[in-house]
């Protein structure tokens, strides 16, 4: 998607290893710990990646109290694409993000706040 620098920035990667590398590079390039998400279809995968990159996790600040309460509700499918759009995407970006999750893609997310 972009480059890093920009206001968000999103790759799809192959596999856990290769997620933590980006958190990881993407640290060293400046963003925070708090800004940087990663997003797997299968939620204990995302959990273990997340949890082994020390990063956020999408929530109520990112998606607001009535997304985090409607995510309880939908397919993973669906509240996947909601994350990804509440983290600034589109949602024909979200679809596109989460047919690659559907195939076992992970991918990373960062978000620059204004300061």
């Amino acid at each position: 998607m972009g480059s890093i620098g920009a206001q968000s920035y999103a790759k799809l990667l192959e596999n856990g290893v290769q997620a933590i590398e980006e958190v990881n590079r993407l640290r060293d390039s400046g963003y925070s710990k708090d800004n940087i998400y990663v997003i797997s279809h299968d939620q204990d995968r995302e959990n273990r990646i997340a949890d082994a990159a020390n990063t956020n996790e999408v929530g109520l600040g990112e998606e607001g109290l009535f997304g985090a309460i409607a995510n309880l509700f939908r397919s993973r499918g669906d509240a996947l694409r909601s994350k990804i759009t509440s983290l600034g995407f589109s949602p024909a970006e979200a679809g596109f993000y989460e047919k690659e999750l559907d195939a076992g893609k992970v991918l990373v997310i960062a978000k620059k706040y204004p300061q």
